[in-house]
């Protein structure tokens, strides 16, 4: 079995939940669950998968840690390494909706990482994400302002998927 880490970045506290439910569905030790304000990029060298998560903020932009986690990330080669990215919105921005999981994306693709777990974003409404690229959403977008419901199927269906990819 491959070895997973998650790493998140958590201003309010939503994404840290998220990672966490991740971590329970995936049956990940809580050791391998990373908040990025306390742990250096290079952590990343003990996994074989990385699971990356973040909030959107304000105008669409990433949250904070994660965006100083990412630009170490960025010099890295990550070829060895399986991505799923997992991001919290809110879809009433609906011209930003997860814009986080597309940031994160684009950020790592000069790092040669192998991309896992696109997601579907029924349910929501948005006019706008960064998350759809080309068609396709590259991650887990999850409303817990406006859908709490459904967080935790979503969770647990995207889990099942990534599971398949990396088992």
């Amino acid at each position: 079995m491959k070895k997973i880490g998650i790493f998140y970045g958590s201003t309010t506290g939503t994404t840290k939940e998220v990672a966490e439910q991740i971590a329970d569905s995936l049956g990940v030790d809580e050791s391998d669950v990373h908040d990025v304000i306390n742990c250096s990029p290079s952590a990343v060298a003990d996994y074989d998968v990385l699971i990356l998560g973040a909030s959107t903020w304000g105008a669409g932009d990433l949250q904070e840690d994660m965006d100083t986690f990412l630009d170490g990330l960025q010099s890295m080669d990550l070829s060895s390494k399986e991505v799923a990215i997992f991001g919290c919105g809110d879809d009433s921005m609906s011209d930003t909706f997860c814009n986080s999981v597309g940031e994160i994306y684009h950020r790592l693709h000069g790092t040669h990482a192998q991309f896992i777990g696109p997601f579907n974003n029924d349910g929501y409404e948005y006019s706008h994400s960064d998350s759809d690229v080309e068609g396709m959403i590259v991650g887990l977008c999850i409303d817990n302002v406006n859908h709490p419901d459904e967080t935790l199927s979503r969770i647990r269906d995207w889990c099942a998927e990534i599971k398949k990819e990396f088992c």
